[in-house]
């Protein structure tokens, strides 16, 4: 039976809370969130940018969903809600990352 990859998180430097890499499962995500007791996620794309944030509410509506599997990425439930054209949601600044969180290693 193939072992789970390892879970990485690491603090923001200035404090924005955790940041997970967007091939997080929902379900490692939500055990991430409440080990580090926080309300959402910073997360950063393959070339570890900043791309969005996760929050918890989200995530838990998400699980109790019909529709909800425990294959389901973080970079899954982004995609659902993408940004209108000219317009960024959430804090998202240009590229899509978010204001004032550094681009760290995932």
């Amino acid at each position: 039976m193939p072992r789970p990859a390892p879970v990485t998180a690491v603090e923001d430097s200035e404090g924005h809370g955790p940041r997970v890499c967007d091939d997080m499962t929902v379900e490692v995500a939500l055990a991430v969130m409440a080990s580090a007791r926080v309300e959402y996620l910073t997360v950063c794309d393959g070339d570890n940018r900043s791309t969005a944030l996760i929050t918890l509410l989200r995530l838990a509506d998400l699980r109790e969903s019909d529709t909800y599997t425990d294959r389901i990425r973080l970079r899954d439930v982004l995609a659902e809600t993408l940004p209108l054209p000219g317009g960024r949601s959430g804090g998202v600044g240009e590229y899509g990352r978010v204001p004032g969180v550094p681009a760290l290693s995932c």
